[in-house]
């Protein structure tokens, strides 16, 4: 018994478990990013560098470790709902809640990068072009991330019918 209009042929806990490995696939990848900026971070404030830095850079050094650490909670949190609501047949509003919560992830990610980016160029320039620089970078993010993916699912689905995985239009 397939599910309706999804193009193939999976019962509703099938679908969920491929979109489960799918999600899990996804987060291996972001989480790893996350998990090497976040633990960079982390020593920043131990070396004797981090003393010399100007308010606002500690300021937005600071920032930058909360945004890192939120975005890891994001991140690994799919891991952990997954282990603590396995069994209980509740696999497809895992997989929507887990997704929200990968999807926050890349947001807070996103903006942990930005203010990373910020604050190593603010301290190796001290330049007034630093903020088009970030700025350039996180709009190539956005296109990668955001835009790109937007557009090809807009323009690979349009003739397509509407399945459970799309919108409603």
């Amino acid at each position: 018994m397939g599910a309706a209009g999804s193009g193939r042929d999976e019962t509703e806990e099938e679908r969920a478990d491929r979109k489960w490995g799918e999600l899990i696939q996804e987060i291996r990848v972001a989480q790893t990013g996350v998990q090497i900026l976040f633990g960079f971070l982390l020593t920043v404030v131990f070396t004797p560098r981090y003393a010399q830095l100007r308010d606002t850079d500690q300021t937005i050094y600071i920032v930058t470790v909360v945004l890192g650490a939120a975005a890891t909670g994001a991140l690994i949190g799919p891991v952990s709902m997954h282990r603590l609501v396995s069994g209980s047949r509740v696999k497809p509003q895992m997989v929507q809640w887990a997704s929200r919560l990968t999807f926050a992830g890349l947001i807070l990610l996103l903006a942990t990068m930005t203010s990373s980016l910020l604050l190593i160029l603010r301290v190796a320039t001290h330049d007034s072009y630093v903020p088009w620089l970030v700025a350039g970078v996180v709009g190539w993010y956005l296109f990668c991330w955001f835009v790109l993916p937007v557009w090809a699912r807009h323009h690979h689905t349009a003739a397509l019918p509407a399945d459970r995985d799309t919108p409603a239009r």
